[in-house]
């Protein structure tokens, strides 16, 4: 198993809009509310902004790689966003991982591919679709039907939009936390508040519950036996227990017993 198991958390890019919409002398947070007005007369109802105009502020990650099991935010809480998209595409560079995403390829991708464009990222291992590496040819990250990128959400849902279903509803309906004290509407007021702790803790409970649902799906599709998902499972609630973080230790105790 190489799994990478990823979701970023994000907030108003407020520079490109200051320069987008010629706001200087504003603060952040008019700015914000700036873009976040001309979206709603885009839309008619969401303020969502455009996934060019996102800035990353946190990384998570579950990494599953041999006897490895790792849950984790990149960087640190003060990380500039250049250091945390480098780092991502570099564990790509050294792991070359099945990435394991809800909604990735309609949302986290993207907005890491416009990031890396800004910020001038090489990534050459996540670009490569087979003119270096022929095994990239039928199986890269690009391709929306390929498996080293597996968005969890667009694959369940049989590529159908109309289909798509919530990560937190989908987590609670098999007895994980789900969202657990916040969510990503949230995160700009956290972020503005000093919160950037909480939003890394919360981003790191999304990853977790994206990997239990990804081996239920591994074992609905036949790729894990019941003893080896509940031996998985097992293995995650014992190292939730002993990390000594609250976060994750709140995460199993809230995580239902599995029936299964």
């Amino acid at each position: 198993m190489n799994i990478l198991v990823f979701d970023i958390e994000t907030i108003p890019d407020v520079a490109s809009g200051r320069q987008l919409y010629q706001l200087d002398g504003l603060t952040d947070k008019d700015v914000a509310e700036v873009m976040f007005h001309k979206r709603r007369q885009e839309t008619g109802d969401s303020d969502f902004l455009r996934l060019h105009l996102h800035r990353v502020v946190a990384i998570s990650a579950v990494l599953r790689s041999g006897d490895m099991f790792k849950v984790w935010s990149l960087g640190e809480p003060d990380s500039s966003e250049r250091e945390l998209v480098q780092r991502f595409f570099d564990g790509l560079e050294r792991y070359t991982p099945t990435l394991v995403s809800w909604n990735g390829g309609g949302f986290d991708l993207p907005v890491l591919h416009y990031r890396a464009l800004l910020h001038g990222i090489s990534a050459p291992r996540y670009w490569e679709t087979g003119d270096e590496d022929n095994s990239f040819r039928w199986n890269n990250y690009l391709s929306r039907y390929h498996n080293r990128h597996t968005d969890l959400m667009d694959v369940l849902a049989a590529y159908q939009p109309r289909a798509n279903a919530p990560l937190d509803e989908i987590a609670t309906m098999l007895g994980l936390p789900g969202k657990m004290g916040m969510s990503g509407a949230k995160v700009w007021d956290s972020y503005r508040d000093g919160g950037i702790d909480d939003i890394r803790n919360y981003c790191e409970t999304d990853v977790l519950n994206t990997y239990m649902v990804y081996l239920r799906f591994e074992l609905m599709r036949g790729k894990m036996t019941r003893e080896a998902y509940q031996a998985e499972c097992a293995r995650v609630r014992q190292e939730l227990q002993s990390s000594g973080r609250a976060h994750l230790q709140a995460f199993e105790q809230a995580w239902l017993a599995d029936t299964l």
